[in-house]
Parts: C-alpha cells; sequence; structure tokens
C-alpha cells in the first residue's frame, strides 16, 4: 500500500495524484479542496506511517462498490462542468444583498420612523442576514473562485462585514459537521443532544435506558418552538462568536465584525436613536435565527442521528440528508440548500449546478437500494417536529420501562 496519512478534515486517505482512487477512502478530502497539490504540502508532517502489504486495505464496514460507483460520477460530473462557476451568478445575488441592505435603510430614512417603516426595515434586514448567511457558505466552501485565497476574502467580507460574524468560527464548526453528520459527538450541529433535545431515534433509546433527564423531552415538540428557531441567533450565536473569536484570539475574524456593528451603528442610531437601533438589532436577529434554524434542521433533524459507525464516505452522507423540491422560491428561500443531499456529496460544487446533478446521484441511489428523499418545503418543516416528538416519545418509554 501506499503512504497513509491522517487529515484534518477526514479519516484517511492514499498518496496519489488527486485524480487517483485507491482502496482506502480518501472522498472526504477531495470533497473538500480545491487545490489539492498545496494542501498535500502541509500534511507531509501528519504522516504516521505505512501499511504493510499483507493489511487488508478495505474496511468491513464500507460498501466499496458504491464507493467506486460514486469516484465514477464524481470523474463525470467534473467533465460535465458542474464544478465550473457561473461568477454572474454569484455577482448578481450579491448585488441583491447590497440593494436590499440600502433599501432598508432609505425605508427609515425617507418614510420615517414610525412602526409601519420600522417593521419594513426589519423584514428587509432580515432578509440581507438570511440571504447574506447562504452567500458566504458559498465562499467558505470555496465553490466560487478558483482559488482559496479569492474565495477566503470574499467570505471574510461577507459573514464579517455583512453579517458580523467570524470566518474561522464557521470554518470550524461547519467542516465538522460535513465530515461527519449526524455523527454524535463529532457534529457540533447535534450538540444540543443530550442537554436540550433527544435527537434520533437510537439515541433517544439510549438516553432512555441510561435513565438520564435534562429536559422533559417527550415535551421537546413544543418547546422547539421557544428554544429552538426564535433563539439560537439572538441568545447564543450572537454573544458566542465574540466569545469565540477573543478566546482563541482570531484578531483578523474581531476586526472585520467590528466593521458590521459600526457601520451598522453609525447609519441607524442618527435615525432611531440608540435603544430603537438595539430593538431593531434584536428584531432583525429574531426574525433570522427563525429563518435559519427551519432550513438549516429541515435536511438533517428528521434524518439517522446516531453515533460514528465508520461507513464510507457516501453511506454517511446520505443516511443524514434530504433534500427539499426545487422551485425558484426554494433554491432562493434556502440558498439552495434543498438540495442538501448534493451538496454534501460535492461541498465545492457551485450552488446553481447542484439541480443537474440531482439526476446522476438518484439513480445511483437506485441503483443501490438508497432511499433518496425529497419533500415539499412545509413537509420538511413539519417532519422537523414530528421526528422531535417520536424520539422524545422514545425516550420515555425507554425511560420509563427499559
Amino acid at each position: 500500500m501506499g503512504n497513509i496519512v491522517i487529515a484534518e478534515k477526514c479519516c484517511l486517505r492514499e498518496k496519489q495524484s488527486p485524480e487517483e482512487t485507491g482502496p482506502q477512502s480518501q472522498d472526504p478530502f477531495l470533497a473538500f479542496h480545491i487545490n489539492k497539490g498545496l494542501v498535500r504540502k502541509y500534511m507531509n508532517s501528519l504522516l504516521i506511517g505505512e501499511l504493510s502489504p499483507e493489511q487488508p486495505s478495505v474496511e468491513p464496514s464500507k460498501n466499496m462498490e458504491l464507493t467506486y460507483e460514486f469516484r465514477e460520477l464524481r470523474a463525470a460530473v467534473g467533465r460535465m462542468g458542474l464544478m465550473r462557476t457561473n461568477h454572474l451568478f454569484f455577482l448578481l445575488h450579491l448585488l441583491h444583498i447590497l440593494l436590499l441592505d440600502g433599501a432598508a435603510w432609505l425605508t427609515l430614512h425617507i418614510l420615517g420612523t414610525s412602526l409601519l417603516p420600522f417593521l419594513l426595515c426589519a423584514v428587509l434586514l432580515s432578509v440581507v442576514q438570511a440571504q447574506a448567511g447562504w452567500l458566504q457558505h458559498d465562499f467558505g466552501h470555496l465553490s466560487v473562485f478558483g482559488t482559496s485565497t479569492m474565495n477566503h476574502l470574499l467570505h471574510h467580507f461577507v459573514i464579517g462585514h455583512l453579517k458580523g460574524a467570524p470566518a474561522s468560527w464557521w470554518n470550524h464548526m461547519h467542516f465538522q459537521h460535513h465530515a461527519k453528520p449526524n455523527c454524535f459527538r463529532k457534529d457540533p450541529d447535534i450538540n444540543m443532544h443530550p442537554l436540550f433535545f433527544a435527537l434520533g431515534k437510537v439515541l433517544s433509546v439510549e438516553l432512555g435506558k441510561q435513565k438520564k433527564k435534562y429536559m422533559p423531552y417527550n415535551h421537546q415538540h413544543r418547546y422547539f418552538f421557544l428554544i429552538g428557531p426564535p433563539a439560537l441567533l439572538p441568545l447564543y450565536f450572537q454573544w458566542y462568536i465574540f466569545y469565540f473569536v477573543i478566546q482563541r484570539k482570531k484578531w483578523v475574524d474581531l476586526a472585520w465584525m467590528l466593521t458590521f456593528y459600526l457601520r451598522l451603528f453609525l447609519t441607524y442610531v442618527p435615525l432611531l436613536g440608540l435603544r430603537g437601533f438595539l430593538g431593531l438589532f434584536f428584531i432583525v436577529r429574531f426574525l433570522e435565527s427563525n429563518w435559519f434554524v427551519w432550513v438549516t434542521q429541515m435536511n438533517h433533524i428528521p434524518m439517522h442521528i446516531d453515533h460514528d459507525r465508520n461507513v464510507d464516505w457516501v453511506s454517511t452522507q446520505l443516511q443524514a440528508t434530504c433534500n427539499v423540491e426545487q422551485s425558484f422560491f426554494n433554491d432562493w428561500f434556502s440558498g439552495h440548500l434543498n438540495f442538501q443531499i448534493e451538496h454534501h456529496l460535492f461541498p465545492t460544487m457551485p450552488r446553481h449546478n447542484y439541480h443537474k446533478a440531482a439526476p446522476l446521484v438518484r439513480s445511483l441511489c437506485a441503483k443501490h437500494g438508497i432511499e433518496y428523499q425529497s419533500k415539499p418545503l412545509l413537509s420538511a418543516f413539519a417532519d422537523i417536529v414530528h421526528s422531535l416528538k417520536e424520539s422524545g416519545q422514545l425516550w420515555l418509554d425507554a425511560y420509563l420501562h427499559q
């Protein structure tokens, strides 16, 4: 076997050219990076040894037939040009964010600061924040430009200056999620288990058998509406991001963040006063939080949640993700994360190409008997609540009777 190294964002890979596909899974490495040669230079220090020739090169928990066919699919996707970016798409998306941002200020400047203009301004700013969140996600995944440097620069601008959040925090959290989605203790997006929620059938029953009760989980489908969508951004993320950058000394991120708050302060305090500005800011974060949580959780919470079972890359992504039906509104509203399956399999693919890759992925799933879930938007929202109710009841049954 070739040299084996530990990657920062995946488990193992072979020391071969990016186009080669050896027996051991290098799929996460290929999925996350656009300049693989550069990344390999940083990985040399992580070399821990070589497998002897008699050692098995395939782990029994991994479906290698599916893996090989996915690698062929990935090569076909590249030949079809689906990894190439339409820069005009992202330019127009950025312009529509900036125009809405300007329209929010003009609403108060022209119409005054009475209740209706104030609320209209808050709604417009909420749209700006949500859409900027989807756009920073594109830059963070290196899916817009051909070089990491340009993606990182625009990522800092969008998430830092337009949203007031640190790029390093997003990278730290989000790539763990992509490497092991819905894997307990490895995906930070499900860290609310077990402190606030009992998630997934397996983990909920396990929690019940252990007689652990941090919350009345059998009512979690109700209190989700109180501590979930309304609270995540204004009551947690908004304050934790400052702790993150200061504790880790991310001063560049902090500088970008401060430009956002300074710009907002200078443009809205003269119109609203300090109390009015703080009220506006809280309402915007509240509306954005509801938007963000419903969209990001509809693809994952209803899916399989468990400990890491060390299955192959494709199976790991497919069991943890589902899609929402395509429409112009759904694409815009979710930042094309309605194509969550394709996004997780091809994280660096520009989002305007997801719909072109979807039929190919669906065919691969059908061939291997893997369910490819795609549902209406409102059904996806409802499934969050239904899954919380089901896992809460499973916890209660195990807690009382097992």
